[in-house]
């Protein structure tokens, strides 16, 4: 009797214990998917033209949970709804990785827009220190051809015409803002929205 009883009690710690692990490590793989999702973004509601991404809703009410603590922790300052949109770049259109100390060239048109502002961050968020205090370009001020393209030069040596200086860091991100544009959640094709192309030209 006595060892029927020990057996139970071994059988009840092994039960115990496995429900304890598997415990564990449902936590730690849900709060290890919540922190990939709030520093990567999520896919929910994501308008995606050649390399530039753009989240619509994220100045909005229906902004998703996940989008919604994305912005909390980076502290980034969403575009209100009706106000404009904002797009995001970190690699050329064949999708390699905009390096700092490569030639890129972003070149074309933007969409329809009052205004727009082109500016260049490191993968942190923060603007790229350099000599010219030049951190990009707004629409009042770029040089464009005679049909109204454009062409902005980003390296880390002086270029002639629309030049931004990356001080050679390895890893950046392009941001396009677009102010009373009529692109927003229903944008869906580049007839939609014709986004400049993004190219590395050359790399050292």
């Amino acid at each position: 009797m006595a060892r029927r009883h020990l057996r139970h009690a071994r059988t009840d710690v092994r039960l115990l214990l496995t429900t304890l692990l598997a415990l564990v490590i449902a936590t730690a793989v849900g709060l290890g998917l919540t922190y990939a999702t709030a520093t990567r973004g999520t896919d929910l509601g994501t308008l995606k033209i050649g390399a530039w991404t753009a989240r619509p809703k994220n100045g909005t009410s229906d902004v998703d949970p996940y989008s919604r603590a994305t912005i909390a922790r980076s502290g980034e300052l969403p575009i209100g709804t009706g106000d404009g949109i904002a797009f995001s770049a970190t690699t050329d259109d064949k999708n390699k990785p905009l390096d700092g100390r490569c030639d890129i060239v972003v070149s074309g048109v933007t969409p329809a827009a009052r205004f727009w502002t082109l500016t260049l961050f490191d993968r942190k968020g923060h603007l790229v220190a350099n000599s010219l205090q030049r951190y990009g370009f707004t629409s009042q001020e770029i040089m464009r051809a005679s049909d109204g393209t454009f062409e902005i030069h980003i390296a880390s040596r002086s270029r002639a015409g629309n030049w931004l200086p990356t001080g050679g860091i390895e890893r950046y991100a392009l941001m396009l803002r677009l102010y009373d544009t009529p692109v927003g959640v229903a944008t869906r094709t580049q007839r939609d929205a014709p986004m400049p192309s993004i190219a590395t030209t050359g790399c050292p």
